[in-house]
């Protein structure tokens, strides 16, 4: 349990770190872009470029997602439920999306196939498959995320744990009322000492 903690960990940092060049160089060609287009000169190719370097911060971003667990999901409904019951729910959701990601993973493949020899428009010399391996790429390492972290989900559901994102009324009514006591009273300077 350990190792796949550890493969988690190591998962998450490398799809992090290949996420944030990404932001980086996506944002770093758009300012650029924008202060050659201001001085009467653009890039033709760089619509072209941003748009696939979105969609590959997409993909990657989407595995990074599924290591840790923070994509949409239902876990109300599984913590509402016997643990039994919880697992088998968490079970079926994993094949349902796995399979998904595997056949996404083959027609991606598929697809390049298809589209060996052609190239970008802007850039004649980048082929296609590279900017669209993204597409078969992504959909592993989605796969591989959902993977890692199948174990500690299940730990936690079988163990009886409330989903990280669940929020404590009661933390969050004493929260509340710390603001509130706070708050300068209308009628009443800042600061000012309330007397009983």
């Amino acid at each position: 349990m350990e190792t796949v903690a550890r493969l988690r960990r190591g998962f998450e940092r490398v799809m992090e770190v290949i996420v944030v060049l990404l932001m980086v160089a996506l944002a770093t060609l758009i300012v650029v872009a924008v202060i050659y287009r201001k001085m009467g000169d653009s890039f033709a190719w760089y619509d072209e470029v941003a748009s696939i370097m979105l969609a590959w911060l997409t993909y990657y971003g989407a595995a990074l997602a599924a290591a840790k667990r923070a994509h949409i999901g239902f876990e109300g409904i599984v913590e509402g439920v016997d643990r039994r019951l919880g697992v088998a729910l968490v079970l079926i959701g994993e094949a349902v999306v796995i399979g998904f990601f595997a056949v996404l993973a083959w027609t991606g493949w598929t697809v390049l196939q298809v589209l060996a020899g052609d190239t970008l428009v802007s850039l004649t010399w980048v082929p296609v498959q590279v900017t669209q391996s993204v597409i078969p790429i992504g959909a592993v390492l989605f796969i591989v995320g959902q993977l890692l972290s199948l174990p500690e989900t299940l730990r936690k559901i079988w163990a009886g744990e409330k989903h990280n994102a669940e929020i404590d009324l009661e933390e969050l009514e004493n929260v509340l009322d710390e603001s509130e006591a706070e708050l300068p009273q209308p009628g009443r300077a800042a600061g000012a000492e309330v007397r009983r």
